[in-house]
């Protein structure tokens, strides 16, 4: 938990820094990569969860918040939308945080804590891209043919955490 706190605290600094700067939209792949690490510690720890525990919750919060990641790193010629997805991230992760240090409440509870403005933005965002964008890329910032989440996928995550 302490080693997910950190890896958020340095990914709200990453947001920060590229904030309004889309030249540095490839390092929305980095984002992707450390809230990726932070779904698969949630999505191990939920193997052995009750199905009501809230790392079930995170696992598939993280899963949203990746896929965005990805397919943003991947934006060009378009920096209002870059623009968008970093505050979108931004709010992601401040949120994810919170639902880290609420882990313990009832999965209930921390819907709640889901701001309905952060999930309208999420749909808008997710629609922008097409279902050929990546929600994946490989160590060198490009995007593998078979990682693809389509937007019926990701409106599947959303139902999953009864948004």
């Amino acid at each position: 938990m302490s080693e997910s706190k950190t890896l958020i605290e340095d990914l709200i600094d990453l947001l920060e820094g590229i904030e309004g700067d889309f030249s540095q939209v490839q390092k929305l792949a980095e984002y992707g990569n450390g809230v990726d690490r932070i779904m698969g510690g949630a999505k191990s720890l939920a193997l052995s969860a009750p199905t009501d525990h809230a790392v079930h919750l995170i696992s598939d919060y993280t899963a949203l918040c990746k896929a965005v990641g990805y397919k943003a790193s991947q934006i060009q010629d378009n920096q209002s939308l870059f623009d968008v997805c970093v505050a979108t991230l931004l709010d992601g992760s401040e949120t994810l945080s919170t639902l880290l240090d609420r882990i313990d409440e009832p999965m209930a509870n921390l819907k709640t804590t889901i701001p309905q403005a952060f999930i309208d933005r999420l749909r808008w965002v997710s629609g922008k891209f097409s279902d050929s964008v990546s929600a994946s890329v490989d160590a060198q910032g490009a995007a593998p043919a078979k990682q693809k989440l389509k937007q019926n996928e990701i409106d599947d995550l959303l139902k999953k955490l009864g948004l």
